[in-house]
């Protein structure tokens, strides 16, 4: 199991508070040490800057044997051996190795968002009523639900409710909404849109575009067209279906 603090790399003997986020790449593996707290408020979208994020400026193929990756390396698998453009993909794709602390932090405030969203969106089919978000909470707890620190509560819905059925009865009022996702896009959106609701219907285009027919809890329509919108650059054709 990795070490959440490690001594940084020809800096003494003891421990020091530093953390590794971690990136693969096919074969190759690049690590940047990073101050844990800063690099959390990073990655949950907080404005914080690059030089108070990294606790050393370095890329590491091996942070705990002190291997530097070569600019040939980072040019091949980034494009650039900008330390400061390499660092931010690595910040957003790779795997913060959080303190328990941070980790249960991540995952209790994901929890409360998804306690919010099942309580607005989802009623008790036998009564037609909204379940109390205590109820929800006690429910998440028997079926042992795992929260993802890191995916947006959104995108977690769905998997959470599969895993409620057998404990907790929920009724979703739902939308059905008809995408087309340009070819640039397209693969990078699939994950995404099965992530938020159910693909009813699809059919690939000739050019490599993506249309789609998605059912998803109504209260989740505005955030997975906006996420979308995001990932497509505003290229997003929709339309709700009655």
């Amino acid at each position: 199991m990795s070490r959440p603090f490690i001594q940084a790399p020809g800096k003494g003997k003891g421990p020091r508070p530093y953390t590794v986020v971690r990136y693969r790449h096919g074969d190759k593996r690049f690590e940047i040490l990073v101050y844990p707290q800063k690099a959390f408020d990073y990655k949950r979208g907080k404005p914080v800057p690059l030089s108070e994020v990294l606790a050393i400026d370095e890329v590491y193929s091996d942070a705990n044997k002190g291997l530097r990756v070569s600019s040939e390396d980072l040019r091949a698998c980034f494009g650039t051996d900008d330390l400061e453009e390499v660092v931010k993909v690595i910040l957003k794709r790779g795997k913060l190795l959080l303190t328990a602390e941070q980790r249960k932090q991540m995952i209790e405030e994901k929890k409360r968002a998804i306690i919010t969203l099942l309580s607005r969106n989802c009623v008790d089919p036998r009564t037609g009523l909204p379940h109390p978000p205590k109820r929800i909470e006690l429910a998440l707890e028997e079926a042992g639900v795992r929260i993802d620190p890191f995916l947006p509560p959104e995108e977690q819905l769905d998997d959470v409710m599969k895993a409620l059925a057998p404990v907790l009865p929920l009724k979703v009022e739902t939308s059905r909404i008809a995408i087309k996702v340009p070819p640039a896009y397209a693969m990078k959106c699939y994950g995404v849109v099965k992530r938020f609701g159910r693909i009813v219907k699809e059919e690939w285009q000739r050019d490599g575009s993506w249309i789609a027919i998605v059912e998803l809890p109504a209260g989740l329509k505005l955030s997975f067209l906006e996420k979308l919108s995001a990932l497509t650059k505003g290229t997003l054709m929709s339309k709700e279906l009655k």
